[in-house]
């Protein structure tokens, strides 16, 4: 039973070992990828493209009225149900 017990734990340790070398080696080379990355990025000055609705559609209220509108009755339909 001793012998056992001894065996498991040598297991368990190698096990924790292994995972404990591999989490640091892979944190070691993402944060090498990141600097890499922010190295060679720094030569591009382009501005980032923001994605979603334009400064004009932003200010139209005639269309936030009507998405309320449709929001107010999605609201109901799902009430509904």
């Amino acid at each position: 039973m001793n012998n056992l017990l001894n065996v498991a734990v040598e297991l368990m340790l190698l096990g924790m070992g292994t995972v404990f070398v591999f989490l640091t080696v892979l944190i070691m080379a993402t944060k090498l990828m990141s600097s890499l990355v922010m190295r060679f990025n720094l030569d591009d000055k382009e501005e980032p493209v923001l994605s979603g609705p334009s400064p004009q559609a932003l200010a139209n209220p005639a269309q936030d009225g009507r998405l309320i509108k449709v929001i107010e009755e999605a609201i109901k339909q799902h009430r509904n149900q």
